[in-house]
This record gives structure tokens, C-alpha cells and sequence, in this order.
């Protein structure tokens, strides 16, 4: 049904299983680069012709239910946007939320998995959007866990809107392409034009991209273990203090 219909599907399941689903373009959403956040089990990426579809979940059968989950699509849905516009931090969140687990079911991983190694942090992990807050809940991703990612991750760069530049690139396709995109906006996919449009006037996201060697999932656990500590230590002297 995604690969054919769907732009997007939710699932939670009463036994702890939170599962979501994206179908983006191609043409906005390189295999390769999302590939590259992939974890079996958790964080899927498949390939089709036109569309790359992402396969996001997260398991946990401690039997904590989050409140309204299966109300959480529209408040998710807008990391398409993001992720059409090279923000990769969903896919990261995604990453991290798999390896998170780890931290409830001991069984989740092998050992061998606490040597691999991240995959490359997008900015702005310190300032996430509404949509991207909203997935990070949906995934159970841990706030601890996150704040000791963002350690690593700059602040995001300030965009400036050029209209110049844009007359400019939508002056310069050619004839077909304009064609296609005007076909998008008569079958009421004009987001999908925008997307699209937009995305021609970004930079390669790799460009320029330094290849380090990232943390390992066992320093990023033992670094939010530290912060979860170090919080609970001046929660503890704060109620003292009163």
C-alpha cells in the first residue's frame, strides 16, 4: 500500500510496538544518504524506482503506554518537508531511538553492536522542530541520549530566502522539467512542485561534508548516563536545598 498509494502511516500496537512509515521522491531523498542511518530491525530504507520509503520503529513491551500515540500522524508529517529539504535530522532520530532501546531490553543488540559507529550528525539536534519533537516522542527517543548526541552537533546555519536565486534556477530548467512540474501542481501535488523547486537550489548535501570517525553507540549510552546521573544528582540537591 506505501509503495503504490500512501505518503505515510502510523501504527502503534498495544503490546508497545510504534511503527511509522514515509514515502518520499527520489529526487528529494537520496537511498544512499538514508541508508546510511539504517538499523535492521528498526530503521528501514527501501528503494523503489521513483520513491524511497523509510520504515521507523520502536519496540517496547514494559507496558508504558504513550498517551494519544495513535493521534501523533499530524504532527509528524511534516519531517517530510524537512528531510526534502536535506535536514537529516529525522533519520539520526531514528537511528538514535533504535540503539536507545538498549537501554530497556539488554537483548535487543549484540555485543559487537556497542563498536558501531554513527552515522553522520545533521545540526541542530539542540533545537529540533515541532515535527521532529513529535517523532522523537512517537520513537521513545531519550532525552538524556539526545542532549548527549547533541554535543556533537553545530547549531544550524541561518538560511536566507534569495528570490533572485530562485527566479534565476525556475528561469534555467528545462522546458520538459517546468512541464512536469505544472502537471504536479494540476493533480493537486503542489507541495510535492514546491519540494521539488526548492530542492534544485540547495547544495549537494555531502558537499563539503567532513568524513570523522563518529561515537560509538557504547560512548553515546555511557555519555547519556552520565547526563542522566549528573541530573538526578542536582534534582536531588535542589529538593535538599528547599
Amino acid at each position: 500500500m506505501m509503495r503504490r498509494y500512501y505518503d505515510a502511516h502510523l501504527y502503534p500496537a498495544n503490546w508497545g510496538t510504534h511503527q511509522i512509515m514515509l514515502r518520499l521522491p527520489r529526487t528529494l531523498l537520496s537511498p544512499e544518504i538514508a541508508e546510511q542511518y539504517g538499523v535492521d530491525g528498526h530503521v528501514g530504507v527501501t528503494a523503489r524506482p521513483e520513491s524511497v520509503i523509510l520504515d521507523l520503529i520502536s519496540e517496547d513491551d514494559s507496558g508504558e503506554r504513550v498517551e494519544g500515540a495513535e493521534d501523533s500522524l499530524s504532527a509528524i508529517v511534516g519531517v517530510c518537508s524537512e528531510l526534502a529539504a536535506d535536514d537529516l535530522r529525522t533519520l539520526y532520530l531514528a537511528w538514535l531511538s533504535a540503539y536507545g532501546g538498549w537501554e530497556w531490553d539488554e537483548d535487543a543488540f549484540g555485543e559487537d553492536d556497542e563498536d558501531e559507529r554513527e552515522p553522520p550528525v545533521p545540526a541542530g539536534l539542540g533545537s529540533l522542530t515541532a515535527p521532529q519533537r513529535a517523532l522523537a516522542d512517537f520513537l521513545r527517543v531519550d532525552p538524556d541520549l539526545l542532549a548527549a548526541a547533541a554535543q556533537a552537533s553545530p547549531e544550524l546555519p541561518e538560511v536566507k530566502e534569495d528570490p533572485g536565486a530562485l527566479a534565476a534556477h525556475i528561469a534555467g530548467l528545462p522546458g520538459g522539467e517546468k512541464d512536469r512540474l505544472l502537471m504536479l501542481v494540476g493533480r493537486d501535488q503542489a507541495v510535492r512542485a514546491k519540494m521539488e523547486l526548492l530542492h534544485g537550489l540547495r547544495a549537494d548535501p555531502d558537499e563539503g561534508r567532513v568524513v570523522r570517525a563518529g561515537r560509538t553507540v557504547a560512548d553515546l549510552l555511557d555519555a547519556a548516563a552520565e547526563l542522566r546521573l549528573e541530573r538526578h544528582r542536582q534534582a536531588k540537591a535542589a529538593a535538599a536545598a528547599r
